[in-house]
């Protein structure tokens, strides 16, 4: 793609000029692309999710992952219905299935319990996202990315992590994933995989929040989640794509201004090496502080070093006792 000698690419250039009625256009499309639908109900006094793939699901399906593969995007949708449920289905189990359900139901339908709260989109658009909000979500991330899967033979990873498909309940200051339509590549390494999972959260952040909050909430985010290696991973993850990709990531911007996005993505890559780098310092001054001492001499087991305190009770034993006489009375 042509690059000025300001930096910018043509993409870049045009996106700020297409008229906001296409933009909208473009956005309404993408949304009628959405291979299952949702709708919720009431089953034996339960309020459940009820997600159902379209007639068309699998056609569609098979035509954005050749999208993804030609733009080189490493995600993909479960093409078969099938694959879909079963998918959907293990993933809320092994998330949420401490206190909630999930099964199939029919042959193209999913029957997921409703979780308690809002999701994090909602609160990021009405203004009322928080630091505790986003401490949460982190957590959660963090511990789904441990949890292991068969499908990567790794660690779990979303393919679709956005803001959008948090839950957050208020009452419990608990953060839940939903929503397991796509599932990263497996050939992608565990750490690039889970760094898109990060990298997708952050995007909305920066796409939507304001000036002031979006880098101080993106801290919030990255310093609760406690997985070193995978933030590091995010660092070369922050940049604008070429070619077809940007479709998709005017998908994952809201499409936002592009020069705004690669100010802040730009401004955040520079945050986190200076987190790496303080993490790092922090790890060596801790070693430091736990390394043994290099005098240390090897002794049997119960001999007494000559510092020891056992050794020093006995050598008071065995002095004489200042009441004693240091010779004994002479004889007249």
């Amino acid at each position: 793609m042509p690059i000025r000698e300001d930096g910018t690419s043509l993409a870049e250039r045009l996106i700020p000029l297409v008229p906001q009625a296409l933009t909208n256009a473009a956005a309404t499309f993408v949304d009628s692309l959405k291979i299952s639908s949702t709708s919720e109900k009431v089953r034996r006094g339960r309020r459940v999710v009820i997600k159902r793939r379209h007639v068309y699901s699998e056609q569609l399906a098979e035509l954005a992952n050749l999208y993804f593969r030609m733009s080189s995007i490493p995600v993909r949708f479960w093409s078969k219905t099938k694959d879909w449920q079963r998918w959907e289905v293990k993933c809320f189990r092994k998330l949420n299935g401490d206190r909630f359900r999930a099964f199939n139901s029919g042959a193209k339908t999913v029957c997921i319990d409703k979780l308690p709260g809002q999701r994090l989109w909602d609160h990021m658009n009405r203004g009322t996202l928080t630091r505790r909000m986003l401490e949460a979500a982190a957590r959660e991330y963090c511990r789904a990315h441990q949890l292991w899967s068969d499908e990567f033979a790794g660690g779990w990873s979303h393919g679709d992590a956005s803001m959008a498909n948090v839950m957050y309940n208020e009452k419990t200051g608990r953060a839940r994933l939903i929503d397991f339509e796509l599932i990263h590549e497996n050939s992608l390494p565990t750490k690039s995989r889970q760094a898109d999972d990060l990298l997708v959260f952050l995007l909305d952040l920066i796409s939507v929040v304001p000036t002031r909050q979006w880098l101080p909430f993106a801290l919030y985010f990255l310093n609760a989640y406690e997985n070193a290696g995978v933030i590091a991973a995010l660092e070369n993850q922050l940049a604008l794509p070429n070619g077809m990709a940007w479709i998709w990531w005017g998908v994952r911007t809201s499409f936002a201004n592009p020069a705004r996005v690669k100010r802040r993505l730009a401004k955040l890559r520079h945050v986190i090496a200076n987190l790496a780098h303080h993490r790092a310092i922090a790890a060596t001054r801790a070693r430091k502080r736990r390394r043994a001492s290099i005098t240390c001499q090897e002794i049997s087991p119960g001999m007494p070093s000559a510092s020891s305190r056992t050794l020093a009770i006995s050598e008071i034993a065995k002095a004489a006792s200042p009441g004693i006489p240091r010779r004994l009375p002479t004889k007249r």
